[in-house]
């Protein structure tokens, strides 16, 4: 299909949860194109539809050449004590700051031909899997940050270029 644009911080769709899909539908074929297409450009570890502007809860990750998707996904299980990690996110571009993490998780979501899987990962793919579910239930990785760093990521949020004043 096509590498589709991301949508910003304020944008509301990003605040919304999104809503299950029938994995064997057409409409599911081509989100997860555009999901695929979109999350194999460079510097790009996941991307969630309501990022690309679909209200549904599908995402994509690319973590070391590892493209895949989960459709109608939800956290298994995350594990280890909590670490905190560089992040940023597509949807607040050009800013990253100290997130706290597990370091493993386990997602579980449906494949095109309805097939249930498992996706479990360490490191970046841990904190893949636990940011595009966030943003499937309408929240951002700043959210979570602590105070200290919410407060300075929202000066500069609103300092950005890119941010609709």
């Amino acid at each position: 299909m096509a590498v589709r644009a991301i949508r910003l911080f304020g944008d509301p769709l990003l605040k919304s949860v999104s809503e299950s899909l029938d994995p064997s539908s057409a409409r599911a074929k081509d989100v997860v194109r555009d999901l695929i297409d979109t999350v194999e450009l460079p510097g790009r570890a996941g991307v969630a539809a309501n990022q690309i502007g679909v209200g549904l809860a599908a995402f994509s990750y690319n973590i070391d050449g590892d493209v895949g998707y989960l459709l109608n996904p939800e956290m298994v299980r995350v594990w280890g004590e909590l670490e905190e990690m560089s992040e940023g996110c597509l949807s607040v571009p050009g800013l990253t700051f100290p997130r706290l993490r597990y370091p493993h998780a386990i997602a579980r979501g449906y494949t095109l031909t309805g097939e249930l899987v498992e996706v479990e990962g360490e490191g970046l793919m841990a904190q893949a899997l636990q940011h595009e579910l966030d943003h499937l239930q309408g929240k951002l990785y700043f959210e979570g940050l602590a105070p200290e760093h919410k407060k300075q990521a929202l000066r500069a949020i609103r300092e950005s270029d890119w941010f609709a004043r």
